[in-house]
Parts: structure tokens; C-alpha cells; sequence
């Protein structure tokens, strides 16, 4: 079954930005520490950003300051700001739900930066 829908993606400028959200159906929503990954052409997977279920959050030093995780309990979503993007930060984005029982993926949302 489809638990997590990522959307948001797109084509975008140097400079500009774009708001990622992951709609899921987790009935345990709270209790997951959620995570959004990307993967570019030729690369591995990369963790992005944390926000775990008391809202703590942590980034990848290539994101920090650009980016921001946010996670609404009530809705059972995530979403991923992204300001200030750059050619580098082209990727299928990822999101992922995992607790130390259940670990769940989303389809992925391409993101293109480009002029």
C-alpha cells in the first residue's frame, strides 16, 4: 500500500525556490522520525534533513541554512522548503518515515535547477 506521496517538484532557476510536501497515511504518524533523501544522476543516495517525533531537527551541511524540514501531526505530513537553490541540488527527492520497526518510502519528485 502507498503510505507516503511526495509533490512539489519541479523546474526552477538559480536563485528561486520550491516547497516539497509528503502527504502520508501512517496511522503512527508522530511516533516516526521523518527524513527527506535525494539522489542525483551518477550518485548515491543522500540524507537531506531530520525532524524527528519530539521536532528536532539536522541537516546536511550542503543544505544547511537553505533548507528547512517542517512536520504537521495533525495533517501526517512533512514538507521540505528549499530557498535558495542551486544547480547542484538537481535530485529525485525522497521522503522516507522510518521507526526502529517500520520503514516506509515515497516515489520521489524531481527537482531541477536550471537556467
Amino acid at each position: 500500500q502507498v503510505q507516503l506521496v511526495e509533490s512539489g517538484g519541479g523546474l526552477v532557476q538559480p536563485g528561486g525556490s520550491l516547497r516539497l510536501s509528503c502527504a502520508t497515511a501512517l496511522t503512527i504518524f508522530r511516533l516516526y522520525t521523518m527524513n527527506w533523501y535525494r539522489q542525483a544522476p551518477g550518485k548515491q543516495r543522500e540524507l537531506v534533513a531530520t525532524i524527528t517525533s519530539s521536532g528536532r531537527t539536522n541537516y546536511a551541511d550542503s543544505v544547511k541554512g537553505r533548507f528547512t524540514i517542517s512536520r504537521d501531526n495533525a495533517k501526517k505530513t512533512v514538507d521540505l522548503q528549499m530557498n535558495s537553490l542551486k544547480p547542484e541540488d538537481t535530485a529525485v527527492y525522497y521522503c522516507n518515515a522510518n521507526t526502529g520497526s517500520y520503514n516506509h518510502w515515497g516515489q520521489g519528485t524531481q527537482v531541477t535547477v536550471s537556467s
